[in-house]
């Protein structure tokens, strides 16, 4: 059993990107912007919608205050503000979640701010507060990362996400965007390794070695080329390896 997860709703104003409608028909949870990174009210409120209609998992993608650079700037904010930035971000998603007549049920952060908490402490906790006071939600993270171990330090629910179109390095963390061979675009080899992290619960690295991951989420990016055909493909060759795609929520 897995869950298939994508980003959604991260366009502003008039512009747009990736075909949210058609990869609510194929994932079962969605990561909507809300408004830091991208997103704006009413692509969220349409977005959440979207899932609601299609019985789609809402979970707020929170990121630092950073649409000019969609969020994959790290940024300097103290705990109090990041853990309120949080907060804010699931509030807001929330109030048109109820609207659609369903709710947020967890959060993913989003660029920079997932890299940041995978390993740094105090960032991490700042994050896992706001699910703390919330109440509630899960947190979406790296296995190993200190993300995941924040959050069992708080008893927030943790659940493990893996990445099939993105390179890793033996240190079983993402290969930075900015390196060569980082996003994998070639369909078979996505779709293998999907396979592989569902079924076996491990990953092979850019160096070929096999590192274990046990992902109960995998995520499927909807900004790449194809994304919409690569994500079906995703779920059909998981559903042909005998993998029920199930929300963890």
């Amino acid at each position: 059993m897995i869950d298939l997860n994508s980003d959604m709703g991260e366009g502003f104003g008039a512009w747009r990107m990736g075909d949210d409608m058609a990869l609510l028909d194929i994932v079962s949870s969605a990561n909507i912007a809300c408004g830091y990174h991208a997103g704006d009210p009413r692509i969220m409120a349409r977005t959440v919608a979207g899932a609601a209609q299609r019985g789609v998992t809402v979970g707020a993608h929170v990121s630092y205050p950073d649409r000019v650079g969609f969020g994959r700037r790290a940024m300097s904010l103290t705990a109090e503000e990041l853990t309120t930035d949080v907060l804010y971000q699931i509030g807001a998603l929330e109030a048109f979640a109820r609207a659609a007549g369903t709710r947020v049920a967890y959060v993913k952060p989003h660029g920079a701010l997932y890299n940041r908490t995978a390993v740094s402490e105090e960032e991490a906790r700042a994050v896992v507060e706001a699910l703390r006071q919330y109440g509630g939600l899960a947190l979406l993270a790296l296995p190993g990362s200190v993300a995941q171990q924040a959050a069992q330090a708080a008893d927030v629910p943790v659940v493990l996400e893996a990445f099939a179109d993105r390179a890793y390095g033996d240190d079983a963390k993402l290969v930075p965007r900015r390196e060569p061979g980082s996003v994998i675009h070639e369909q078979g080899r996505v779709v293998e390794r999907a396979v592989h992290m569902a079924t076996q619960g491990l990953v092979t690295t850019r160096s070929g070695k096999d590192i274990a991951v046990a992902p109960r989420t995998l995520c499927l990016h909807g900004d790449t080329p194809g994304a919409v055909e690569l994500a079906r493909a995703v779920r059909d060759g998981l559903q042909q390896a005998g993998v029920e795609i199930k929300a963890f929520a």
